[in-house]
């Protein structure tokens, strides 16, 4: 059995920087010259150790960089004023484009294919609308929509 260091997703067999004992003519004769592996050897070792210790640290800042940016979204009220009904419905809609416009107003830019809004907001009143941010970070947007006079 050889030791081997994966450096792609193989399936069946582990994810990339899974260290995984393989019969040796199936490491020699695919995993290797494919590119999908390559030998445990102390070097290969230390280079994923350091590799790994950059992911983290690339990870950890996407995440503070994430944080913030929540921050910024949470400290933010968008107020839209449309025409409505006396029940509280508006006639037309709030999409997510016209709130990516306002938090670009205020100086955010966030691409609105980010924001999870199921269906155009059609009623009178606050609102959240959650944005998926990087490293699985979701801020909560206010939008309130008020009647026109």
């Amino acid at each position: 059995m050889n030791t081997i260091i994966l450096t792609e997703n193989v399936e069946g067999l582990g994810k990339i920087g899974d260290m995984v004992k393989v019969k040796p003519g199936y490491a020699r004769n695919y995993l290797v010259p494919r590119r999908l592996a390559v030998e445990a050897n102390i070097r290969n070792i230390k280079e994923l150790d350091h590799q790994k210790r950059q992911m983290e640290h690339k990870r950890q800042r996407v995440l503070q960089e994430a944080e913030t940016l929540k921050g910024r979204i949470e400290a933010v009220t968008c107020v839209f004023t449309h025409r409505a009904s006396e029940e509280g419905k508006l006639f037309g809609s709030v999409t997510a484009i016209e709130i990516a416009e306002k938090l670009a107003a205020s100086g955010i830019e966030i691409d609105r294919k980010k924001m999870q809004l199921e269906e155009p907001i059609k009623s009178l009143g606050d609102h959240e609308v959650p944005i998926r941010l990087q490293s699985g970070v979701i801020a909560m947007a206010k939008v309130r929509v008020v009647a026109a006079e």
